[in-house]
């Protein structure tokens, strides 16, 4: 069955939104009686259409499915072009990301005033809520507005770890390894030519670990999708 978000539940059903509707019914080519999953406070729930092309969904029953992590991960990745973002948010969702927070640093390629920043969140919001839909996810990971180092430094996690290519920084395993009863993350990414010194040494001395992924330089698209099933791999059992 497709799966839908909505927040809009009145008594035994559910009034979808335009978008959601939109889909089922020039998308999906669904009918009134078809069944479709909705997912409203982390629950999950059987519906059946009964009304088009505003889509309202009688509620049949609730499934017992629960398909998220434990750990809360946020991805913090420098602002990349478009393809690149989109392949970041979409792959992460599917990953498991919490939360992503679009970071803007010395060496980002990409600059956006506020008017932009606005016009990508709401892109990136709905590649998210797609993804969300698509993996059958409990929730939509948030997007949060662009932020800066000394944003991201004043933000309170279990374990916040940098990843970044310097040889001398423990490794990412080990690190994991090492914290296993940790309930939330933040994983901080850089852009293609990396951090500067002061960049990382202000994470550093503010708690972030230094770690590498490995002894190959991974573009910056792929770091946070390494992390992340790496982090399946060790804390999903």
């Amino acid at each position: 069955m497709q799966r839908y978000f909505c927040s809009n539940k009145i008594e035994d059903r559910f009034i979808l939104s335009k978008e959601s509707s939109h889909h089922i019914v020039n998308v999906m080519r669904m009918k009134i009686g078809d069944f479709i999953e909705v997912v409203s406070e982390e629950k999950v729930y059987k519906c059946k259409i009964i009304t088009l092309p505003m889509v309202e969904a009688l509620i049949i029953e609730e499934i017992k499915a629960y398909n998220e992590m434990n750990l809360k991960v946020t991805i913090c990745q420098t602002l990349v072009k478009e393809n690149k973002m989109d392949t970041i948010l979409m792959h992460g969702v599917e990953l498991g990301m919490h939360e992503f927070i679009p970071l803007k640093t010395k060496n980002s390629i990409i600059r956006l005033d506020v008017k932009e920043a606005l016009k990508k969140r709401l892109r990136w919001e709905k590649i998210v809520l797609d993804a969300a839909r698509q993996s059958k996810r409990n929730i939509v990971p948030k997007v949060s507005d662009v932020m800066e180092i000394k944003d991201i430094i004043k933000k309170d996690y279990d374990l916040k770890i940098l990843c970044t290519v310097n040889e001398l920084s423990t490794t990412f395993k080990n690190v994991l390894q090492n914290n296993k009863n940790c309930g939330t993350m933040i994983i901080v990414i850089g852009p293609e030519g990396g951090f500067t010194h002061e960049e990382e040494k202000l994470l550093i001395t503010n708690g972030f670990i230094s770690t590498t992924l490995g002894k190959l330089v991974l573009r910056t698209e792929t770091a946070s999708l390494c992390a992340l099933s790496m982090i399946n791999y060790e804390y999903e059992r």
